[in-house]
């Protein structure tokens, strides 16, 4: 049904009276025609308010609602209040064919939607065009359909927008700065020169405190040089007592050289820092080599069957996924077998690399764990009422909830329950090998692949937070202050936080990085060292 807005003389006017007057009705007429007019263009200046916020969303990269059209049904009664009665009888008229219209809208010729104005001008243009050519008559229905169809463009321009937006910052965080691999290139080069870069690290009369219980044993799992020399220098300097501390950093055959090449020429004494390749360990155990093994295998096959999957859109998802640098990271999976790297060790403090220490990390070391084996931020914490708050995420977050293996009262999960990370923590080693906490993260790796990755998206933690659930003890959430790849902090959270955690996309490495974090993390690097102003790392001073 279409619904006209249309003008007439008023009936209570006598025909001697037109004759006598024809000038003063003509004028009534065109008075009326053009008040008309006046109010159906007022009446969509409501609408046209959205069309060009959305515009201006449109120019930053982001929308203000979740949709143009979404927005549009709240402001049915700004043209009453803006002009009246006249006005609000307007827009109700207008609402009713909009709201129908709404429905209709997927059913829209694209050819349409693809003419529709690209701009507030060429709207207001186009409504010039329509008031004119229908005289004292205005087509609703044709006014309704020519502003969804404008919508529709401009919901499907935002919608390209983001998605272009959020592929570009993926593809910022997934790349490697050229400085890094310059920096690879010339230490693996010095340790092929250099006998000084070739030197053991520890030096030898330093070898007996890689084991003694009477040190602070800090460990780090990584490949990355530049963030392992960051993490090992902020703790180090953080220190009460850096004579005390031992840092074990563990890598893997390609990265060991670069590594030990950079602590070999930059010792943090008076601490020790161990840097050891995975193909260094001399496991006699066969259980052990099993054990690892069967981890390394896991990783393998699920990285390969990750990109097996029905659906180019999922397919195209799962590349995304898999593509970033922590999804099949075999070092992060390999973290789970803490104990086998550490024998003669009772404890340790594990460290991600992407970190910032700034606080002594002795209290945290001396943090009584109870009968459990990790200590970390994120796990329920009690507040005065006696309920709890989560410092991080929940379980529901990385772990999906709907699938019956997850969500069976037999494991004891639940999605409200707070989850930890790796960032920092302290484990009791002993403690965790008197239970059978790898044997079950292995096992829910395998569970994941072969359900088709339906158990959560691939990653590293979501498994261990199965295999420790009922183990983790809660610590001060000042130890570990995650977050800073994605958010800028509070300031007074920034200055009391002990470990400064960079996950998230925006690595303190790379360019996309918060330009104030990343200068609080180059902070902790010698402008004047050669190799890093030589790479670029640092500016020339």
């Amino acid at each position: 049904m279409k619904v006209y807005i249309t003008s007439a003389a008023p009936a209570s006017v006598e025909v001697t009276t037109q004759a006598k007057a024809p000038s003063q009705q003509q004028n009534q007429q065109q008075a009326a025609r053009r008040g008309c007019r006046s109010a159906a263009v007022t009446g969509f200046l409501a609408g046209l308010l959205l069309f060009r916020a959305a515009l201006l969303a449109i120019e930053a990269g982001a929308s203000l609602c979740p949709s143009a059209t979404g927005c549009l049904d709240w402001r049915a009664g700004l043209g009453g209040w803006l002009y009246g009665d006249d006005g609000r009888d307007l827009m109700e008229e207008f609402m009713k064919e909009w709201r129908r219209g709404r429905t209709e809208a997927s059913l829209l010729n694209p050819v349409v939607v693809e003419a529709a104005p690209d701009s507030l001008d060429g709207l207001m243009a186009e409504m010039d065009t329509m008031l004119a050519s229908y005289g004292d008559r205005l087509d609703m229905e044709a006014v309704v359909l020519k502003i969804m169809a404008m919508l529709l463009k401009m919901d499907r321009k935002v919608k390209s927008s983001r998605i272009r937006a959020l592929f570009n910052r993926h593809l910022a965080a997934l790349g490697i700065p050229k400085s890094m691999h310059c920096l690879t290139l010339r230490l693996a080069e010095e340790f092929a020169v250099s006998s000084a870069a070739r030197s053991p690290v520890p030096l030898p009369e330093h070898a007996p405190r890689l084991t003694d219980a009477a040190y602070l044993h800090v460990a780090l799992v990584t490949d990355n040089v530049l963030a392992a020399a960051v993490a090992v220098a902020s703790a180090v300097r953080s220190s009460a007592d850096p004579a005390r501390l031992v840092v074990h950093v563990v890598t893997d055959k390609k990265s060991y050289v670069p590594i030990h090449s950079w602590f070999a020429l930059h010792p943090v004494s008076p601490a020790v820092v161990e840097v050891k390749g995975l193909h260094q360990f001399d496991w006699r155990d066969g259980g052990v080599i099993a054990s690892v093994m069967r981890t390394i295998e896991e990783v393998q096959r699920s990285a390969l069957d990750y990109h097996q999957c029905d659906g180019s859109v999922v397919k195209e998802h799962r590349r995304l996924e898999a593509s970033k640098p922590s999804t099949f990271s075999l070092l992060n999976y390999l973290k789970i077998h803490l104990p086998e790297f550490f024998p003669e060790l009772g404890r340790v403090i594990l460290l991600d690399d992407d970190v910032v220490v700034r606080k002594d990390l002795t209290g945290l070391w001396e943090q009584d764990l109870g009968e459990n084996i990790i200590g970390a931020v994120g796990a329920h914490r009690p507040i005065a009422d006696g309920a709890v708050v989560c410092i991080e995420k929940t379980l529901g977050d990385h772990l999906n909830f709907t699938e019956p293996e997850v969500s069976t009262p037999s494991l004891g999960l639940q999605s409200s329950r707070c989850a930890w990370s790796w960032g920092v923590s302290i484990v009791d080693l002993d403690a965790w090998r008197r239970t059978n906490v790898t044997e079950t993260y292995q096992l829910w790796l395998e569970k994941n692949r072969e359900s088709g990755f339906r158990l959560w998206k691939m990653g590293s933690l979501p498994p261990a937070l199965i295999a420790f659930d009922g183990r983790v003890q809660a610590v001060d959430p000042r130890w570990h202050l995650p977050g800073l790849g994605w958010h800028m902090p509070d300031a007074e959270l920034l200055h009391r936080s002990a470990v400064l955690h960079f996950s998230g996309p925006r690595k303190p490495w790379l360019e996309v990085a918060f330009p104030e974090l990343r200068e609080l993390w180059l902070g902790h690097l010698n402008g004047s060292d050669s190799f890093l102003q030589g790479c670029g790392v640092v500016q020339l001073q």
